[in-house]
């Protein structure tokens, strides 16, 4: 089983607007597998021998140097965090204070040192959503289930949800409904599961206020468009699971749910691959760094593909934006394409994190712009 701690958006800002004389981003790959765990605690133990090299290199104080190394001792020697793994760890350390995230997602191996934290692996992680939550919906019943990448589904309490659609009426079945003249024939059942749906809707906010999680209706027939017509939820997802929910078992929605999880994430990749296109032919788009560290700087970058295996050293202006490279990695420099991620963040961008291949043109990143600069 998977254990994994993912940074919620305002962690991972906050972790962008973190600053320090020594900033150390480490990420690994690691195993769920307990008695491999050795393996990452070795691998930790040898990029965070690079960082210090690194450190005292660059004459970094030496009190604050083993404040910071003591934190990343303290991860490899704790035998109950190292039991419990996921595929890759994040280790990010100031002599202050540490951070750790046990992800999903496979990330490359890396340390970086500079005076700001390298988060650009981060965006996958909070980029694609590996979990999502299935509205399995029926005239019979309704229940909700969570189901994630590569953990096993699991059955959410909905405080005052309705045990079925006659519950939600407060009758013995549909069809025992009130005689008035609004719910007679095929008009007055429509009306019946609308109450249904409306009821089952609020019953869902209390559980999903405030999150970005995707929702994804498991229905068929009338009851599934009609729970789209009265849905609250922005993120309910557009396709669904068109099959009827009441003889599936956690384990099969979890299954049918995952197909839809990926092909929403690749609906939205491909609509952000067009708008690119629309506004690159307007000067609206760029997959130039210095002009995309320019928008970011300036508040202009409306969305933002990056690519969270490459490193590109060097600098940024605080105030024009001007990008300086560096020959090399060091404590003096930070990742360009991680910076410019932060500042488009930071402005209300959309920024995804993702592989080479899907970014619209060779490179490190694809700036889509609110307007030219």
């Amino acid at each position: 089983m998977l254990y994994v701690d993912i940074p919620t958006g305002p962690e991972f800002k906050s972790l962008n607007r973190a600053r320090a004389d020594a900033c150390v981003s480490i990420y690994l790959e690691t195993t769920p597998l307990s008695q491999q765990a050795d393996q990452g605690r070795i691998e930790l133990g040898n990029l965070a021998r690079t960082a210090r090299e690194q450190l005292e290199a660059n004459g970094f104080d030496k009190r604050r140097l083993a404040d910071l190394m003591e934190h990343i001792d303290d991860v490899i020697a704790d035998d109950d965090f190292w039991r419990l793994q996921a595929n890759s760890l994040a280790v990010l350390a100031t002599p202050d204070f540490i951070r750790t995230y046990r992800l999903a997602n496979s990330l490359t191996p890396t340390v970086q040192v500079s005076d700001r934290f390298h988060i650009k692996p981060l965006l996958r992680a909070i980029t694609f959503p590996h979990s999502a939550f299935v509205l399995a919906l029926s005239e019979n019943a309704v229940r909700v289930v969570e189901v994630f990448s590569d953990l096993p589904p699991q059955p959410v309490s909905v405080p005052n949800l309705p045990k079925s659609a006659a519950d939600a009426i407060g009758q013995a079945t549909l069809k025992s409904a009130s005689q008035s003249t609004r719910v007679h024939g095929l008009e007055g059942q429509n009306t019946r599961l609308k109450q249904y749906a409306r009821r089952v809707d609020e019953a869902l906010r209390a559980v999903l206020s405030g999150r970005h999680t995707p929702l994804i209706l498991a229905a068929t027939g009338r009851l599934a468009n009609v729970y789209r017509s009265v849905n609250s939820y922005p993120e309910l997802i557009e396709n669904g699971i068109d099959t009827s929910p009441d003889r599936m078992s956690e384990s099969e929605l979890a299954n049918a749910a995952r197909p839809v999880l990926d092909g929403h994430y690749q609906d939205e990749l491909g609509a952000l691959k067009a708008l690119f296109a629309e506004r690159e032919s307007q000067g609206r788009a760029t997959t130039d760094m210095s002009d995309a560290a320019r928008a970011a700087t300036y508040g202009a970058v409306e969305a933002l593909l990056v690519d969270i295996d490459s490193v590109v050293p060097g600098t940024i202006d605080e105030t024009s934006g001007e990008v300086t490279f560096a020959e090399a990695e060091g404590a003096s420099s930070y990742g360009i394409v991680d910076e410019i991620a932060g500042r488009a963040l930071n402005s209300g961008a959309k920024v995804l994190g993702v592989r080479r291949e899907d970014l619209p043109r060779d490179g490190e990143l694809a700036a889509i712009l609110r307007y030219a600069v």
